[in-house]
């Protein structure tokens, strides 16, 4: 459920920041601001929903899944293929992300 709670908080966070992108780099008009506001706002919400004791790894976690997910938004909505440095890099952070989310925890 986490992983899903992740995914859908990435895709969120990012179409918010493409909105403002949009409206800042590319011209856009002022108003893709008001569902970037309200996806911001559901990327929040949904990390709040993650299963952690503490949100600081719930953030840390979430930062490889957001990379990986940023690349797909590269590829899918800007159509630039993400090359063999970008894959690797999402690789090294995904890894980070398993590190944090799976690791044996001290009592």
């Amino acid at each position: 459920m986490s992983f899903l709670l992740y995914v859908g908080a990435a895709m969120a966070e990012i179409a918010g920041c493409f909105g403002f992108w949009a409206f800042a780099r590319l011209g856009r008009s002022v108003w893709w601001l008001l569902p970037s506001l309200a996806s911001l706002a559901v990327f929040a919400y949904l990390l709040t929903l993650v299963e952690s004791e503490a949100a600081g790894r719930a953030f840390a976690a979430y930062g490889g899944i957001y990379i990986a997910a940023s690349l797909l938004w590269l590829w899918t909505v800007e159509g630039q293929r993400p090359d063999l440095w970008d894959l690797g890099g999402a690789a090294l952070c995904l890894a980070g992300t398993a590190v944090i989310l799976f690791g044996p925890r001290g009592g």
